[in-house]
């Protein structure tokens, strides 16, 4: 389907999937929060986003068929999120860096900029099907 193709989906698919790795990275760092030595880890995707976002893109022709030639610059590619520990830092005395109140707030912003996603998601497959089926 082509609509499904576009750099706008392919984006939210991207940015739904690193919030589901980081709800995951975030949810270690809390199971985490007492043990020995662990050094909590993030997901860093929004600012490789924002950095190949800002980049000057070059005019570029439109392609009805993908047999057709490039015309301009490529479009840029979307980032892929990245896990980050931090080794550096220490909270406790166990040389252990997880705070927990942190990790909570992360924890709920994380699902509030995941449920903005799916309900972006939604819009989008719903205006193509209304697109294909005609209807308003």
């Amino acid at each position: 389907m082509f609509a499904l193709e576009k750099a706008g989906f392919k984006l939210l698919e991207s940015s739904l999937n690193a919030a589901a790795l980081r709800q995951g990275v975030i949810a270690n760092n809390i199971a985490n929060v007492d043990t020995p030595h662990f050094k909590r880890s993030e997901v860093r995707f929004e600012e490789l986003l924002q950095t190949e976002m800002s980049k000057q893109k070059p005019l570029e022709g439109y392609r009805t068929d993908p047999r057709h030639f490039y015309i301009g610059g490529r479009s840029s590619s979307i980032p892929v999120p990245s896990i980050v520990t931090d080794n550096y830092s220490v909270m406790n005395n166990n040389l252990n860096n997880v705070d927990i109140d942190y990790e909570m707030s992360l924890l709920a912003a994380n699902q509030l900029r995941y449920n903005v996603l799916v309900q972006e998601l939604n819009n989008e497959i719903r205006r193509v099907r209304t697109s294909i089926d005609g209807r308003r």
